[in-house]
């Protein structure tokens, strides 16, 4: 029955997906053949999107890429700030409120001190105002902005999940596409995500001849990895050992939490898990929620768990006081990379771009239709 309704639900909302499918031709139209002029930049910009409304894990691919480049280049982060109440251009700090810039630019400030993470809905007006500062910044990172047509980006990643391809899905409202997958074409680099760890290549193999990336792009195929678990509250240490632990209060307020709750899965016996929507504001009755789950559980060794980005959201709100004195841990996520096409070492890839300004490495038609 559940299954009918989610169907009808479609069906109601198909001939809005067609007006949304056919706005945003016409737009990306407009720009296509110059009616809309899309700015470029001198300076070394990479463009961080997806085609989908969320769960491809585009923030920890920035921290990949901040992680990669930083050592070499002065890096800056430009991000839309969603949800954040603040408008125009904002420059986040350690010391900040997720309120402010959002909750993955504030988890970006937090991380790396020694990178500029701005906020703007107008990226190239954001842009601008980062190549202002003094000094400028070697190169831009934006996140989320493939869909910003009225920016040409000197090096376009597109993200897509494993278990959801930007081809097998449907327009808003029906399905989670911003646009369709033929637009996919616009990136210089495809990248799966969240693709197993132990890899297969007959599954790459189908992906591959699924997608049909072009002959100038790159495609790559990514994990993730999970650190260590994090007090939540920074005067706390951990007092428990994973192999000792029975049950997990698992909250989350992101797109796709499933993988996380697996991998917890595998460490414990229970994993009580309690959803919020993506990008949610906890309110004091959310963490009553959270703490009454905890406390009518009868084991002894339990622990409360969230997100890395889900403790950006909290760490500087009035809730978070309501969780001293509680077991809470987040865990951090990290990018890892299958083997490619030799030749084309991601990480090398990246790093020539930034060094040699606009100057993009691409594969031929032979290499890229190989199996390896």
């Amino acid at each position: 029955m559940h299954l009918m309704n989610i169907l009808a639900l479609r069906f109601l909302l198909f001939p809005f997906a067609l007006l949304y499918g056919l706005a945003v031709r016409c737009r990306n139209w407009l720009y296509d053949s110059g009616v809309f002029r899309s700015v470029s930049f001198k300076h070394p910009v990479i463009v961080v999107g997806n085609l989908s409304t969320g769960g491809t894990g585009k923030t920890p691919f920035v921290e990949y890429l901040v992680s990669l480049l930083g050592n070499e280049h002065r890096l800056a982060v430009l991000s839309r700030g969603y949800r954040r109440r603040t408008r125009g251009f904002y420059v986040a700090s350690h010391n900040t409120n997720a309120r402010l810039v959002g909750d993955e630019p504030q988890q970006l400030a937090s991380k790396f001190s020694d990178v500029t993470v701005a906020v703007d809905h107008n990226r190239v007006r954001g842009i601008r105002k980062l190549l202002s500062l003094n000094p400028p910044p070697d190169c831009i990172l934006l996140d989320d902005g493939f869909q910003h047509r009225s920016l040409t980006p000197g090096l376009s990643i597109l993200l897509t999940e494993y278990t959801s391809l930007y081809n097998q899905g449907f327009l808003l409202p029906v399905g989670k596409l911003r646009e369709h997958a033929k637009n996919s074409k616009r990136a210089d680099i495809i990248v799966v995500t969240k693709s197993p760890a132990v890899h297969s290549p007959i599954s790459e193999k189908l992906i591959r001849n699924s997608l049909k990336p072009g002959e100038k792009q790159l495609l790559y195929f990514s994990y993730i990895t999970y650190g260590n678990l994090v007090p939540l509250h920074p005067d706390a240490t951990p007092q428990f050992s994973k192999n000792h632990i029975n049950t997990v209060v698992l909250f989350t307020g992101i797109a796709n939490p499933s993988p996380l709750k697996a991998y917890l899965s595998d460490m414990c016996s229970e994993v009580a898990e309690i959803r919020f929507p993506d990008h949610y504001r906890y309110r004091t009755n959310d963490i009553h929620k959270i703490l009454k789950a905890y406390d009518d559980l009868f084991t002894k060794n339990k622990i409360i768990v969230t997100t890395e980005k889900d403790a950006a959201r909290i760490r500087k709100e009035k809730t978070f006081d309501l969780l001293k004195g509680y077991p809470v841990y987040y865990i951090p996520i990290a990018f890892a990379f299958h083997p490619h096409i030799k030749g084309h070492d991601f990480d090398k890839v990246i790093k020539d771009y930034v060094r040699n300004d606009k100057k993009v490495y691409k594969l031929d038609s032979k290499e890229n239709n190989s199996d390896t």
